[in-house]
């Protein structure tokens, strides 16, 4: 594997992180609350784009960004990324017969979640190739952490 697809995957792994986070705690919040299915992805969505936001700009505060540059460095890095794992996580899930209809305590409401955070990742690891072969996503924060590991 060639630089630039281990960095697209660490880059994915890590968008992976926030989106599960936020997945997670949006379905199961939103199944434990007896919520429908819209509210559900309603929920679930904006908490991916938080914590996937989050992990990006704590990275990049270590790395001795202001908090002006490292929101605007977690928002440019994460925002196409985090949109095409949710667009593909919830497609999926909506697609899954009765997996958006199970609750906390069914093997299907687990299998189905984890199934389709695997299928999201696989189809944004291309994605994020494609912007860090032109020096945007997280290749901007990949160059931040070299640089700070060098200091």
């Amino acid at each position: 594997m060639n630089e630039s697809w281990r960095t697209a995957f660490t880059a994915t792994r890590h968008c992976l992180t926030g989106c599960a986070i936020g997945e997670v705690l949006g379905m199961a919040l939103a199944t434990w609350w007896g919520w429908g299915n819209l509210a559900s992805i309603a929920l679930a969505i904006p908490l991916a784009f938080f914590f996937g936001y989050l992990l990006t700009f704590l990275g990049v505060r270590r790395a001795g960004l202001d908090l002006r540059d490292a929101v605007r460095v977690a928002l440019a890095a994460d925002t196409v990324s985090i949109l095409v794992m949710e667009i593909a996580d919830n497609g999926f899930l909506l697609a899954w017969p009765n997996a958006m209809d199970a609750g906390l305590g069914d093997v299907l409401f687990w299998t189905s979640l984890a199934v389709s955070l695997a299928v999201a990742f696989v189809l944004t690891v291309p994605v994020n190739h494609w912007m860090i072969g032109r020096g945007r996503g997280h290749a901007v924060v990949h160059q931040m952490h070299e640089g700070h590991a060098a200091h």
